[in-house]
């Protein structure tokens, strides 16, 4: 083809349902929505057609659409191919590429018409047609102007196979998996494109809904956030963490693969993310952190803490004593993620408050760092390290006075929401740069901890929450986490960071 994708059209006859009753309103295929923000957020012009013919009530749902994912729309049919033409290169210029018209088999009369067109057609099968040509001496996969597809899931990997072949196949596609609102997030900041990046990278999101082995013999790296399909984790034994957690079937079948493919390289693979999911594998880690003391700089530590299966242990308070904390202390669940109430927690200020405590089990019962109310983010991408401010929980006596207003109880609260705090007004640091932002954090200190836990984890892209303890400066590491959305940093700098990890993990794979 030697073309790269400069523009996509979608028939009306892909992007609407074709079964809907007469008498209901018009819908979309079930996995339009999905197509649409993908190609939305691959930054490739992206235009509707219809016919003429249409009724009225469907081109107004496909220019609601149009509107709602700032595409075009285009009169197109077999005898208006030259004026949409002409009204496309007006609304999109030179795009550099080819256009790819997508279109279903049920307007094959379309055909002859289309073959002497320019673009690029990729027609989708209707249900029954899977194993069938639709053109007379037509190829079942794709011929020189025609590619077949069988289901709509499958137009993403076909623009990035596209443009992987006009590149040489010298680029390096990287295929993803996560869930959408994830996915979401970071597609809009434009971390997933589906042409090439300016380091070589083409991004494919990989779909449960199609079969998972042929997607992943056509990428190079596969990036992916497991927990986002764990269904549960079981944490009462200290068994190997592997057989304690149980992922839905399609995350199944990615873990089955790479494990029988050891080759492929993967970010990260399952195993070394297992100490970020338990919060006190984590915090045992977090105890190693103290062959990082060196006289004359800060502490950098984790909190003191203890683990409790059950908060009416007869010995508890002899327990917590021994550990060194005392009240208030900050109460959560040893799971960190990938459960519905993994970020259920509570500060507790009695001792009493402990036996009737709503917090999972097991616990983690950590030390209460007062911080002045303020959190610094980090984010370690590949070798980069950047951070973020934000407004955190206030201090004991703040916090005694709000329990006090409601009778002494604990302050339960889900994490992700927070805790009421001032308005989170942020500003953002490259650890790499100045200090000048704040002077109190040692941005070198927590860079050597940074380093040191990507060592350590074998983690090419986590984040960790820092405090700094008011009285002793100690810098104390209260979260870890893997593959954040680092959506404090500025995505002209965020962006070009993520992709150059995952460019130097590849690199360090084949090297190997």
């Amino acid at each position: 083809m030697g073309v790269v994708v400069g523009g996509v059209i979608l028939d009306e006859s892909v992007v609407l349902a074709s079964d809907s009753p007469q008498h209901e309103n018009p819908s979309l295929q079930p996995v339009a929505d999905s197509l649409l923000r993908r190609l939305r957020h691959s930054k490739i012009p992206t235009g509707i057609s219809y016919d003429v013919g249409l009724s009225d009530d469907k081109v107004s749902l496909l220019k609601r659409l149009a509107t709602l994912y700032s595409f075009d729309c285009f009169i197109l049919n077999a005898s208006s191919i030259d004026d949409a033409k002409n009204e496309i290169m007006l609304a999109w210029g030179d795009t550099g590429g080819s256009i790819l018209y997508v279109v279903s088999d049920k307007k094959k009369e379309f055909f002859p018409k289309l073959s002497n067109c320019s673009w690029l057609i990729v027609v989708l099968r209707s249900l029954g047609q899977e194993s069938a040509d639709v053109t007379e001496g037509g190829s079942s996969c794709e011929n020189s102007s025609m590619i077949f597809i069988n289901k709509l899931e499958e137009l993403p990997s076909t623009v990035c196979h596209i443009n992987r072949k006009a590149t040489g196949n010298s680029v390096v596609t990287v295929g993803y998996v996560m869930k959408p609102s994830r996915e979401e997030d970071f597609a809009k900041r434009g971390a997933f494109p589906l042409y090439p990046t300016q380091n070589g990278l083409i991004f494919m999101p990989l779909t449960f809904e199609l079969p998972l082995s042929p997607q992943l013999q056509e990428v190079d790296i596969v990036l992916h956030k497991a927990t986002d399909g764990i269904k549960s984790i079981e944490l009462k034994s200290r068994t190997n963490f592997s057989n304690r957690i149980v992922y839905t079937s399609g995350m199944q079948d990615l873990q089955r693969y790479l494990e029988d493919h050891p080759d492929c390289c993967v970010i990260d693979s399952f195993n070394n993310i297992y100490p970020v999911l338990d919060r006190l594998e984590i915090q045992e880690i977090l105890l190693c952190l103290e062959d990082l003391k060196t006289e004359g700089r800060s502490t950098i530590r984790g909190p003191r803490f203890l683990k409790v299966d059950s908060f009416k242990e007869p010995d508890l308070l002899q327990r917590l004593s021994e550990a060194k904390l005392s009240l208030p202390s900050i109460v959560k669940p040893q799971v960190a993620c990938g459960v519905a109430n993994a970020h259920n927690m509570a500060i507790i200020f009695r001792n009493e408050d402990f036996k009737d405590l709503s917090v999972p089990l097991p616990a983690v019962v950590q030390e209460y760092v007062d911080h002045s109310s303020t959190l610094y983010k980090f984010y370690v991408l590949g070798e980069k390290v950047f951070y973020a401010v934000k407004k955190s929980t206030p201090n004991a006596d703040i916090l005694m006075k709000l329990s006090e207003s409601n009778g002494l109880k604990p302050l339960v609260f889900d994490s992700l929401k927070s805790l009421p705090t001032a308005k989170e007004d942020q500003h953002y640091g490259d650890g790499n740069c100045s200090k000048a932002t704040n002077s109190c954090v040692d941005l070198d200190l927590v860079t050597d901890a940074a380093n040191w836990l990507r060592g350590v984890l074998d983690l090419t892209i986590f984040g960790f929450d820092v405090v700094i303890q008011e009285g002793t400066c100690d810098h104390v590491i209260v979260d870890v986490n893997y593959l954040p959305s680092f959506k404090e940093v500025p995505d002209d700098i965020a962006i070009p960071a993520f992709w150059e990890a995952i460019k130097k993990k590849f690199e360090l794979k084949r090297s190997k």
